[in-house]
Order: structure tokens, then sequence, then C-alpha cells
């Protein structure tokens, strides 16, 4: 006989599930008719959601009298967060860092530790560095890793859902054909789910980010390369293998500068993070000699200064083109920026809004809120974070 299939949570369920987390990690206990009034959602909405919680044993729920003033003899049920039951680790891997986080389910961060080191050409001794930063924020947080619930990581590549290897050789060159789940599971001895980075920004933006009130949302790390994590209905996409996003290696027109894919005119080759400062440094540091080092300031104290400010938004134009053709396609509600050239802010996004508004037929173009991240540098940690919560609070059936 075979057995019932169980559907898959709503988007709103899930939703639901996590603010309720988020509420009650903010507030501590309270009764179901305070979890309405905090979150705005319906009281039937938070009883399925409280029922859903008990059953997976993140939350408890006890009787406790209520003031007076609520009614002689009247109690009200006391919901409270288990925050032992549920803790989790979560890596964001970059080109040059990595980090590590011990977090609890409502994505509280409770210990944290970070190297800089070549993540790209050195995996085996980014694998040892894991093991070791894991350990100092587990030592942060004052817990142990048999403690652990779930394990998390984002990487910069792009990752085969199919075979779960690294795929690109563009980037993470060392690492393809490695299973980073894998890979990561032998050294802590438990499964680890692992995506790509840019899809973890989509994740942490939705979950903890400015993009949480909306279901479709294109999120563009803008660092080294430039990489989109697409949210369709609620859902991250990732493609037929995975692959999704790629929007770096789109080609733009009379453009001939050669990309480290082997073409020429990728989107990244022009807008990364690493030709904007080489052209920053040319008009902030004008007689600077070739391969000279320079120190410019912080990409978010640039807005005021005219010849800078012209020069990020000349990048935020030439990737608004490409976001623009993606704005006709999926007509998000949202596009948040991030990654490294998120920092610079106003001249970014007035640039990517000029050629979005330009290039995307009106009516798409009208509905898509463009803005940087609240998350800083965070986007990817957090999504981590997001996506071994999502492992941790998922029922074993």
């Amino acid at each position: 006989m075979t057995a019932p299939v169980t559907p898959a949570p709503s988007a709103r369920r899930l939703r639901t599930r996590a603010t309720l987390l988020a509420v009650l990690g903010e507030h501590g206990t309270l009764s179901r008719a305070e979890i309405s009034r905090l979150t705005g959602l319906s009281r039937s909405a938070v009883s399925s959601a409280v029922t859903d919680l008990l059953d997976e044993g993140l939350v408890s729920e006890t009787t406790a009298p209520v003031p007076a003033t609520a009614g002689r003899g009247r109690r009200a049920a006391a919901v409270a967060l288990r925050r032992a039951h549920a803790l989790v680790l979560a890596f964001d891997f970059g080109h040059t860092h990595l980090t590590a986080a011990v977090a609890d389910t409502t994505g509280a961060v409770l210990g944290e530790a970070t190297a800089h080191l070549d993540v790209d050409n050195h995996p085996r001794e980014v694998l040892e560095a894991a093991e070791t930063l894991a350990r100092q924020a587990l030592d942060a947080a004052g817990h142990r890793l048999d403690e652990i619930t779930a394990i998390a990581a984002g990487i910069p590549g792009a990752l085969d859902t199919r075979t779960n290897v690294v795929r690109a050789p563009s980037t993470l060159s060392q690492w393809i054909g490695m299973d980073p789940a894998a890979e990561l599971g032998r050294v802590f001895g438990r499964p680890v789910a692992v995506g790509n980075d840019a899809e973890m920004g989509a994740r942490g933006e939705r979950a903890y980010g400015t993009g949480h009130t909306v279901n479709d949302l294109i999120y563009v790390k803008a660092s080294t390369g430039i990489g989109a994590g697409l949210l369709l209905d609620g859902r991250i996409y990732r493609g037929a293998s995975g692959i999704s996003g790629e929007i770096g290696h789109i080609q733009l027109p009379d453009t001939g500068t050669w990309c480290r894919c082997g073409n020429r005119g990728c989107l990244e080759s022009v807008a990364s993070i690493v030709e904007v400062r080489r052209r920053l440094v040319h008009v902030l540091a004008p007689g600077a000699r070739p391969g000279e080092t320079v120190d410019l300031p912080p990409l978010d104290q640039l807005a005021d200064v005219p010849a800078a400010a012209r020069v990020i938004g000349e990048a935020g134009r030439t990737i608004g083109r490409v976001l623009a053709d993606l704005v006709n396609c999926l007509n998000p509600a949202a596009i948040v920026i991030g990654g490294e050239l998120g920092q610079a802010g106003a001249p970014l996004v007035h640039g990517i809004r000029e050629s979005v508004d330009r290039y995307a037929q009106p009516a798409v173009a009208e509905a898509v809120d463009i803005r940087t991240t609240r998350l800083g540098l965070r986007s990817e940690l957090y999504g981590a974070i997001d996506a071994a919560i999502a492992v941790a609070t998922t029922p074993t059936r």
C-alpha cells in the first residue's frame, strides 16, 4: 500500500512559522493573543502555526494566570521558544574570506568567527579552517558541536544540484568536481546543505533583510563576480541543474573586454568591484603608477564625491542594462543589491534605476523597487542560517 503523500508547507505557512519564531525570540514568553497583536497575524493563523511548532518540538506551551484586569479566574496559554532544541551552524564562503556562525532557530547569531584566506585556490586548507572557525564560533556561543542540529553553507561558485559538485571553471577553479556538502559532512560528521552564495543572499534578504515583505525578488551579489539569487513566488529558483542566476556572464554589446570565462564583454568584466575600484583609483589618485596599491575610502563615503559618484553610477547603469531584461522576464517586486559593490549606496541604485526605466517595459519597471541590502555584507551568512534552520525545523517523516 502506498503511503499518503504529505504536501510541502506553503510559502505563506513557512513565513508565518518564521514570523512566530522571530517574535518569540525577541519578546520571550507570549500568549497567542499577544503573538497575534505583535505580528498582525490572524488568531487562526497563529493557532495553526503554534500547533505545528508544538508538534516539531520548537516551542512549549503552558497555562499561566493573566492579570486580574483580564477577568477573574481566566488563564491564558503561554508560548515560549525552546532555544536549546535547535542550534544551527552556518558558513559563508567568499573568494577571500570564510565566516562560521552559530545561531538559534530565531536567526539570532550566538557566536561567530571569520578568517581571511584564499578560498578559490586552496580547498583543503579552507576545509580545515572551517572546522577551526566552527569551534571558535561554538566557544563564543558557549555550545558544543554535538548540540548542532543542522549545518548549511554558501559557496561562491556554480553548484550542480543534480550531482552536488562544483562545475564552473572560472570560479573556484581548484574545487571543480568536488562535492562541498560531502567534504564538509566528513569534517563535521553530519549532513550539510550547500548552495550558491547569491542564492543564500536571496534567502537572507527574504528571511531577515529588506526583502522580507515580498515573494518575487532578485538578489544581486556584486563583488569580484556578479551573480543573482532568484526568489519566485516565495521559493528559491535554482533552474534545471542549480546554476541559475549567472548574470555576470551575460554579454553586453560594444564591449570587448576579456572575461575570465573566456568570452568577451561579460557583465562582470566591466562592472565588477575590481573594475570599479580600478576606475576609482584613476579618478581619485590620478598620479598612481600602474600596479601601485592605493587606499580608497569606503564606497559608502563616496556618494558626495562627484567624480567617484559618476564612476559608481556608470557601473550601476551597466548592471541595470542586464537587470532590465530580467525585470521584463520575471516581473519582480524588488531587486536587492548586495556584495561589496552594493555598499556604494545611492549612486549605484540610481544608475541601475535609470537603465531599468530605460530598457524595461514601463509597467514592469514601475512595479519593481530597487534597493541596497540592510544586512551589509552579511546577506549570504544569514541565508545560510535560514537554510540551516529550514533543515532543523522540517519534521522527519
